[in-house]
């Protein structure tokens, strides 16, 4: 029994010696790790709330939307944007934003809307959809170097066949025929099957041109 006593004390010296030069440094990695467990469900619950108020004001912006509102409409949009710029209610707001106003005839609020998609929008197709929409605004406005410089971005595969077809509207508006012709037909070689009724208007705008 002595000896099973002696023993033990030497595996509780063995533990205080351990503890007195180790202690310290388990109780800092200790404290740390709680502090990262906190840390990362304070910002699991920061951004579930983030989400849930942009998604308030995204769903209050449709519905400014849908009764023409177009003040309100801005007004949203900029709170969106500016609060809460990474999420993807912003991007979604900023093109609902664009449309109300291309449709109230501000071109000046739409093109700002559109431009700030394809600065901050972290998707590539939405951004692709946002040049396409703004090249358009452009147009209409003719701005016509403006919308070939938004169109000259190298876009996702998807969309290579509408930005050649954008392209050639462009080019068409400028009274460059030969120029527009060689983009509708490039946008008609970059189209896929089961696109007949995209491949039919591009036809329509080609023979509109003329022959060569």
């Amino acid at each position: 029994m002595a000896a099973y006593d002696l023993e033990e004390q030497e595996q509780i010296a063995e533990i205080k010696s351990f503890w007195n030069r180790y202690g310290n440094l388990i109780v800092i990695a200790i404290s740390a790790a709680l502090l990262l467990i906190a840390a990362w469900r304070f910002w699991g619950w920061y951004q579930t709330s983030q989400s849930a108020q942009a998604a308030t004001l995204y769903t209050e912006l449709q519905r400014a939307a849908g009764a023409n509102d177009a003040k309100k409409v801005r007004e949203l949009a900029g709170s969106l944007l500016e609060s809460y710029p990474g999420s993807l209610y912003a991007t979604l707001g900023a093109l609902v934003s664009a449309k109300t106003h291309f449709d109230a005839g501000d071109l000046k609020t739409a093109r700002v809307q559109l431009q700030w998609v394809v600065d901050k929008g972290r998707d590539a197709e939405v951004q692709a959809l946002a040049r396409l929409r703004l090249s358009a605004v452009l147009l209409d406005d003719k701005a016509y170097d403006d919308a070939l410089k938004v169109l000259a971005a190298k876009p996702p595969t998807s969309f290579e066949a509408l930005f050649e077809d954008a392209r050639g509207d462009v080019l068409q508006a400028q009274g460059k025929a030969a120029e527009a012709r060689a983009a509708y037909q490039a946008a008609l070689s970059k189209l896929g099957g089961g696109e007949e009724p995209a491949r039919e208007l591009i036809q329509l705008k080609l023979d509109g041109i003329g022959a060569k």
